[in-house]
């Protein structure tokens, strides 16, 4: 039965009594959920996580006009207008420089440019045009464009250098340490360089500029270079002669080294021989004229090599490798 009891003070409280025991009900504690156990391990207020999740539907707005901005082309149209904008400012195109020029005309730098003129500033696609550059003139080894406001298209150029003359055919073109063919040269106006020729010797003449660093006493001397079947190296000096290498990059390395040597202690260069063939490594095979005695050649011998001088048309027949070419 349920009682009733007065306090003091005037307050009444009523009491339930459950079961014989005459003890009161309790409330059972709230359920969490597992959301609620998981934030208790963010070291996060609840003011700052609300905060933040404000902050990240925000960004997320945000990114999702932007997406939808692109679909619609907006900011192709911004763009546009603001480039407008910028030529009606006066910001337009009216000059092109072109800067670091030595050897190339001018004039095909500026004619790619040109096409910009009286354009706005904003409208100048700096990529496109370096790639034009870059495809279109094979002098160009780097370049860099730029805007100067507000009126100028600057060309910074990078030229290559040409080392070399290849001869293929009647034809003469200069090219440069990688083999990038710069353009016909004229035969009555030969620059200062060595001549390669050979229908892939421009693809050469980084092997060949490192097989004469190889040497760097002969390399005033050389006038000319032959890719002989496509394996190995004539070399042509300014003297007249013609040195035969052997193949492969090392051996012909190895080779030239000693004829460089021989040549500093003997002086083989500029005494009337032919040809030095040094193709076998075990033979150094030197090539007379009908009119010069086998007395008054070289003496000089690679180390470890037989020494054969071949008197031209009374040469034995031990030595008529060195008219064998390849």
């Amino acid at each position: 039965m349920s009682s009733a009891t007065i306090k003091r003070g005037g307050g009444r409280s009523n009491r339930m009594s459950t079961g014989a025991g005459g003890n009161g009900a309790r409330r059972r504690p709230r359920q969490r959920s597992a959301i609620d156990r998981l934030l208790d391990y963010v070291p996060l207020t609840h003011e700052q996580l609300s905060r933040l999740l404000t902050w990240i539907v925000a960004l997320l707005a945000l990114v999702a006009l932007g997406l939808l901005g692109r679909f619609l082309g907006l900011p192709a149209m911004i763009g546009a207008e603001a480039s407008e904008l910028a030529g009606r400012a006066g910001f337009q195109v009216a000059k092109v420089e072109v800067r670091g020029l030595e050897r190339m005309d001018q004039l095909p730098v500026q004619d790619l440019a040109v096409q910009y003129v009286d354009r706005s500033m904003l409208a100048v696609d700096l990529t496109a045009l370096r790639g034009e550059v870059m495809q279109k003139l094979p002098w160009v080894k780097d370049a860099r464009i730029s805007r100067r406001f507000p009126d100028t298209i600057v060309l910074d150029i990078v030229e290559r250098q040409p080392v070399a003359v290849w001869q293929h055919g009647d034809k003469l073109n200069l090219v440069d340490a990688t083999g990038v063919d710069l353009g016909a040269v004229n035969s009555d106006a030969m620059p200062d360089l060595p001549l390669v020729v050979g229908p892939d010797a421009y693809r050469q003449t980084q092997a060949l500029a490192r097989l004469m660093d190889a040497a760097p006493a002969l390399k005033p001397m050389l006038a000319g270079a032959t890719w002989v079947g496509n394996r190995r190296w004539d070399l042509r000096f300014q003297s007249g002669e013609q040195l035969m290498l052997p193949e492969g990059a090392a051996a012909a390395a190895a080779a030239l080294v000693e004829f460089a040597r021989m040549d500093g202690v003997d002086r083989l260069l500029g005494r009337g021989v032919l040809r030095f063939d040094m193709r076998i490594p075990e033979r150094f095979v030197l090539r007379l004229p009908p009119g010069l005695n086998r007395a008054d050649a070289p003496a000089g011998t690679p180390q470890g090599a037989h020494r054969v001088i071949d008197g031209g048309a009374a040469a034995p027949a031990a030595t008529s490798t060195t008219e064998t070419e390849g």
